[in-house]
């Protein structure tokens, strides 16, 4: 019997002790109305979305902390924390007024001082703040409401940057917490969003709970997705960490959680069947897998032998492990931008397309490579991390690598990518992830494209065609221009392989009839949810 038969039949058993039983207490019903069990895509094992670009502290850190601007359904910035802005005739100063009443969980008022310390660890961490720290002459808080960035050359995607939903998010701290080093992680969790963050209830691998904050003040426009009023409707959300796809699988049939983030798709068809339970795609922009390799140590420092991965690799192995054999699910990805969206391009991409091992091996021995140990690190609680990683480890072996697998969880996997030290010192080669297609529709939000070495994301390529290109594309004046100049990064970035793309894929997200107000997008949005007992 298979992995997938064992799956669906634990799963359909309508009970968890199936699986080793899940204990969570009993709810009264008015309590139950009010509080919404969830089930997130990996454990929230650490939790600052600065340190971090998991999407997992993302997704929580969007309840805690609110934002100056947030993107719309339209991936358009508007309006949060700010009242208004104003920018100079030249482009060099700016000048932003925060709406008046807002306050941090411990009742103190937000104020521009805040926003200055919080923008100034953000812009050390995130692609588009190293952007504008490089042209910085200073940001200063004017008074408790209003703060100034003043620039040496304009910076026309200012309020993207503040709004954009990728990682690492602009998110809004109070200062004596924002002044920690934005290369450690912080030890206090005062928000300014919708939510309060439950500390003392926060079990790292099983539990962690968000409260209603009584004191905050949502934008009185209709909401669309990060940006307009955030209205909670829900007193307590409760997020439940169940590893097992079976035992999530069952849970959610008798009631036991209300909302599963990403169910498996073995699983689905089960679910769909279960006249309780509404399945459905989480977000039709989708994700691509990521093969991240680690720039500056050996092998994957050769292109050579990073070019033999993609010579060697099936996208199409990929994604039949990751999401199944329904191929309306998936498709071959020969480059890095989300399909069907305006920059999409397939320049350069027919290394992709090749599968050849033979050649792969040529350009492995060219390489010199000496048989080294390559550490595979492969977080085992995260569906798609554990497929990707499965059929990597095939691969390498295959192209004659010698393959330390390590097999470990989401949380180390966050915390071990970030070293930068040799294998024999506990570093890594490669390790597995995935980019929302929000994130991949331009160079802008995408902080995986970057090559700019120590400034770039996990792996630090460094690749001077590639971020000419970057530069090219914010410089562009019309569409035509972005689409040539996107076009050229794509090829760049395939011959520099700033990482292997293994494919674009849907998730779906499947939640209890009873609860209402789930919209799609790249994130579980819990504003506006609501749920009957």
């Amino acid at each position: 019997m298979d992995r997938r038969t064992v799956l669906k039949g634990l799963a359909g058993a309508g009970t968890l002790a199936a699986t080793g039983g899940l204990s969570m207490p009993a709810l009264s019903q008015g309590a139950a109305a009010r509080t919404l069990r969830f089930v997130p895509q990996a454990d929230l094992a650490n939790f600052d979305p600065v340190w971090t670009t998991q999407y997992v502290v993302r997704n929580a850190a969007v309840l805690v902390w609110e934002t100056l601007y947030g993107v719309d359904e339209k991936l358009q910035p508007q309006r949060q924390m700010v009242e208004s802005e104003e920018v100079s005739s030249d482009g060099l100063t700016w000048s932003f007024r925060l709406r008046p009443g807002l306050k941090f969980h411990d009742g103190a008022p937000v104020r521009a001082k805040d926003v200055v310390a919080s923008l100034t660890r953000w812009s050390n961490r995130d692609s588009m703040g190293l952007m504008l720290k490089a042209i910085q002459n200073e940001l200063t808080a004017v008074d408790d409401r209003t703060f100034k960035w003043v620039l040496t050359k304009p910076y026309p995607k200012m309020l993207l940057a503040l709004g954009k939903n990728s990682t690492p998010c602009a998110f809004i701290m109070p200062e004596r917490i924002a002044q920690t080093d934005p290369f450690k992680q912080i030890g206090e969790y005062v928000g300014s969003g919708p939510m309060k963050f439950v500390r003392s209830e926060w079990v790292p691998g099983a539990r962690s709970v968000f409260e209603k904050f009584a004191d905050y003040a949502p934008r009185q426009e209709k909401n669309s997705w990060f940006a307009g009023g955030k209205q909670m409707l829900l007193d307590r959300i409760e997020w439940v960490v169940i590893p097992d796809p079976a035992t999530a699988a069952a849970a959610l049939q008798n009631g036991e959680i209300d909302w599963w983030e990403n169910p498996l798709p073995d699983l689905v068809p089960l679910l769909k069947k279960n006249r309780n339970i509404n399945v459905d795609i989480a977000d039709p922009l989708g994700n691509i897998g990521s093969f991240r390799m680690n720039h500056i140590q050996p092998p994957f420092n050769d292109v050579r032998v990073r070019r033999a991965v993609l010579t060697a690799m099936s996208q199409e192995d990929y994604m039949r492990a990751l999401v199944g054999d329904d191929t309306s699910l998936w498709k071959p990805l020969p480059g890095f931008f989300t399909p069907n969206t305006p920059l999409y391009t397939e320049e350069g991409g027919e290394i992709l397309k090749k599968h050849d091992i033979d050649a792969a091996k040529k350009l492995l021995a060219e390489s010199g490579y000496a048989n080294q140990p390559v550490s595979c690190i492969v977080a085992q609680d995260q569906v798609i991390t554990k497929a990707q990683g499965d059929v990597t480890a095939d691969l390498l072996k295959r192209m004659g690598m010698n393959v330390d697998f390590v097999a470990t969880d989401w949380g180390t996997v966050g915390t071990r990518r970030a070293q930068k030290a040799p294998h024999s010192q506990g570093g890594w080669e490669m390790f597995h992830t995935w980019h929302a297609g929000a994130d991949c529709i331009n160079p802008a939000v995408y902080i995986a494209i970057r090559a700019n070495g120590d400034k770039a994301w996990y792996g630090w390529p460094n690749s001077p065609a590639v971020e000419k290109e970057v530069t090219t594309w914010f410089e562009a004046r019309s569409l035509d221009e972005e689409k040539a100049a996107v076009a050229r990064l794509n090829k760049a970035a395939l011959e520099d392989v700033v990482y292997a793309p293994t494919g674009f894929f849907l998730s779906y997200t499947a939640w209890r009839k009873n609860v209402s107000g789930i919209v799609k997008g790249p994130v579980p949005f819990f504003w506006g949810v609501s749920k009957t007992a």
